[in-house]
């Protein structure tokens, strides 16, 4: 057992958080929303704080998965931030998408051990604890958080130093991006062709054109159904991340960046706070 904090109980926090109570460690939760944090204490039984410092106090390993750079300096640094209660030598996992760049930053306070650690597989795969988990950071940090990190992950990688585990994060929602539009394209011309849309997926997800979106999203997208997770909000932050990321580095990312405006048009729509198989919706049918 050990003593833990998480900060931030939202929709991947919460659960991930209560995989570390069943497996029998003690967790002390801080969440912006207050009535978030109660409502995890209710359903799993650990303490809430009323900041990320008191949440940290006495803590051998701090976890957070918040929104963005911002929310994430407000709740590490500063005389109320996890790292001011932080003991040296105690560890710093990061879960929330944010830039390689605030991950060097936080890695830079060297009396804690600090990994960036973002996740894939979506609000499902953090409620049956099978998220991929990508991290940056030193050896001995990955060390360290890789045993508790097991309970909520169904497959972690060490790909490198400080920024690695953002930039790595940043790949994934690259090749998603593309991947969703495809298939959206595919289904759109199924229906225009007057294909039975069921048998099309039958036919091609057995072979080359199979991927995770078109084998869990074909079938709902269909239906005009987004309501899974993932919001075109949180993918546009994302991709904006990775653009950003490219234009320091050198690489060029023509259907990343064709897709981020796809998904504005799919805002503009009113699909902010669908997921991002809402893509089709600019797709006539």
């Amino acid at each position: 057992m050990a003593k833990l904090a998480f900060i931030g109980t939202g929709v991947m926090g919460a659960p991930m958080a209560g995989h570390l109570v069943t497996a029998g460690h003690e967790v002390t939760v801080y969440n912006r929303t207050r009535a978030k944090a109660k409502a995890w204490a209710a359903q799993y039984g650990g303490a809430v704080a009323a900041t990320p410092a008191e949440a940290a106090g006495g803590a051998g390993a701090v976890f957070a998965c918040v929104g963005n750079d911002d929310d994430l300096a407000a709740v590490t640094l500063g005389d109320d931030g996890a790292f001011a209660a932080m003991a040296d030598g105690a560890l710093f996992v990061d879960h929330t998408t944010v830039s390689a760049t605030i991950a060097r930053r936080l890695a830079a306070e060297t009396r804690l051990l600090v990994l960036d650690a973002p996740v894939s597989g979506g609000q499902a795969g953090a409620e049956n604890g099978k998220l991929s988990i990508m991290c940056g950071g030193s050896a001995e940090a990955f060390a360290a958080a890789e045993p508790l990190m097991q309970a909520y992950a169904a497959r972690i990688v060490h790909v490198g130093d400080a920024g690695a585990g953002q930039q790595t994060k940043m790949c994934n929602q690259i090749a998603i991006a593309g991947v969703v539009q495809g298939v959206a394209e595919a289904l759109r011309f199924a229906q225009k062709s007057g294909l039975d849309t069921g048998k099309v997926l039958e036919a091609i997800s057995g072979g080359a054109a199979q991927s995770w979106q078109m084998v869990n999203r074909w079938e709902s997208m269909a239906d005009e159904r987004f309501d899974f997770g993932f919001a075109v909000d949180w993918m546009r932050k994302d991709l904006g991340l990775a653009l950003d990321e490219a234009r320091a580095n050198g690489a060029v990312l023509p259907v990343a960046a064709l897709v981020d405006q796809f998904y504005a048009e799919v805002q503009a729509m009113g699909g902010a706070r669908q997921d991002t198989s809402s893509l089709a919706r600019r797709l006539p049918k």
